[in-house]
């Protein structure tokens, strides 16, 4: 590894990564740093499955209030500082997470986007939103290229960087990134278990969850007063909405698991399709064996 400067790990959720991670970490003298959007906040330990362990650095987790809101151009600038530091310090960097945009951005860089007045329309009906968005594109029939019109977070982050800027979002991407590193810097890893095995330890996950607190945790997250309706990036958290309908008393106990559960399913089946479009040279692991795993990525980067 002489001359890398960090070690990328991918995986979709209940992969095992963080505990390969810290498993790496104590054989590299390495730490770890979060590449997973959700466990940057604060008040959601639970439900993002924050890793606890003490017995090795972690850095990015949980220092982000749920009040604001966190971008991809946020996190990496941190992402690579620390990076820095921990090659300062003589040690290898383990860049742990689910959160394929944060990947990206680090091996690719990630154009400077300038700051811009936020919009929420997450507020208008659905006949509204198709009219706004018609109205939109009238002006620019490029502005919501590359974006699911239903995803009204999106299509409102496309309208207020156009507004404010005269250019659309898309074409911001295409513009020069600022890179941090040199991607040949990196060795990098992804876990791709098999789907079968994946959804038992999405279930076991989440039963675990409901045991250890989860529904406490979002009655804490309730007086934070922030609306579930609103572009918060914290209401993005697989859970939140599903137990505060439960506790509205919208829906049953059974109905709540089930509803998070194919959430769950929903957001690994597209972490695996990031992985296949994305990480095409990253080097893949099959292993449902944590031990067979743990031994053939250390024997991996061993040799690398």
């Amino acid at each position: 590894m002489k001359g890398k400067k960090a070690i990328l790990l991918f995986g979709p959720t209940t992969s095992g990564k963080s505990k390969l991670a810290i498993d790496i970490g104590k054989k590299y003298k390495g730490e770890i740093i979060n590449a997973d959007s959700m466990q940057v906040y604060k008040e959601i330990k639970i439900l993002s499955a924050r890793p606890n362990d003490k017995s090795i650095k972690h850095h990015l987790y949980g220092f982000v209030s749920a009040k604001k809101n966190f971008s991809v151009g946020s996190w990496y600038k941190l992402a690579a500082t620390k990076i820095k530091e921990i090659n300062k310090r003589g040690k290898v960097a383990i860049v742990a997470g689910g959160t394929g945009l944060y990947f990206k951005a680090l091996v690719d860089g990630l154009a400077e986007i300038p700051e811009v007045p936020k919009i929420n329309y997450s507020h208008l009906n659905l006949t509204d939103r198709r009219k706004l968005q018609s109205s939109y594109r009238k002006r620019n029939p490029k502005i919501f290229e590359g974006i699911n019109t239903n995803d009204i977070q999106r299509i409102s982050r496309a309208i207020s960087v156009y507004n404010a800027t005269g250019i659309t979002l898309n074409d911001w991407k295409k513009k020069k990134n600022k890179k941090h590193f040199n991607s040949k810097k990196f060795i990098k890893i992804c876990l791709i278990p098999p789907k079968p095995e994946l959804e038992l330890r999405i279930k076991k996950r989440f039963l675990n969850m409901l045991k250890k607190g989860a529904v406490g945790e979002v009655k804490k997250y309730r007086k934070l007063n922030l609306s579930f309706d609103s572009l918060h990036t914290s209401n993005s958290i697989i859970g939140l909405r599903e137990i505060e309908s439960f506790l509205a008393k919208k829906i049953s106990m059974n109905e709540l698991k089930e509803q998070v559960l194919i959430k769950t399913r929903q957001y690994a089946k597209r972490q695996y399709t990031w992985q296949r479009g994305q990480m095409k040279n990253w080097k893949a692991f099959e292993d449902t064996n944590y031990l067979n795993l743990r031994k053939k990525v250390l024997s991996y980067l061993s040799k690398t």
